[in-house]
């Protein structure tokens, strides 16, 4: 059943691409996309593997930061990597698994979730600066914030490019 779910999903995405101009797609995907349940447990199946590697991330500021003494900005660097081990590895096999994420090549796929991750992770690390610096709010209160904030970035990026099911190119 999942299988007839994602072929009627792949015709009609080509039906909408072959309508629509090509500055369309993104919002078209994602307005099918939202209509769609499986993506609404992958959703909620992300947030779980995100609230481990938030734990993880927040942890790990806590320590450097608070503990060590270390900048909010390293330490907030520092806490991002060692969350993105464990975050890539649960997405793969867990979030996105099902729908062949484990089929495609995990090199291919760790590059592309690095790059989400970066993105998101600087869209997160410019939150932090703006709340440590305009707000009385303690840093690992920002950090937490910003990775909320973060998060429909992430989520987007990794399940259309990262984990997204790609039809295999005609040669």
């Amino acid at each position: 059943m999942p299988e007839d779910t994602a072929a009627a999903e792949a015709s009609e995405l080509r039906t909408a691409r072959s309508t629509e101009p090509p500055s369309a797609r993104i919002h078209t995907r994602v307005r099918h996309g939202m209509r769609r349940p499986h993506n609404w447990f992958q959703l909620i199946k992300f947030c779980i593997v995100g609230g481990s590697g938030f734990v993880v991330n927040v942890s790990v500021f806590f320590v450097l930061n608070h503990l060590l003494g270390i900048h909010h900005i390293a330490a907030a660097t520092v806490a991002f990597v060692v969350a993105l081990f464990n975050n890539f590895w649960w997405n793969r096999h867990w979030t996105f698994g099902k729908h062949g994420a484990r089929d495609h090549h995990a090199g291919f796929q760790a590059a592309r979730f690095f790059t989400v991750s970066v993105a998101a992770f600087l869209f997160a690390l410019g939150v932090l600066q703006l709340l440590v610096t305009t707000t009385s709010l303690p840093a690992t209160l920002a950090q937490a914030i910003s990775i909320i904030t973060a998060t429909p970035l992430n989520f987007v990026g990794n399940k259309m490019w990262t984990f997204g099911h790609r039809a295999p190119r005609a040669f």
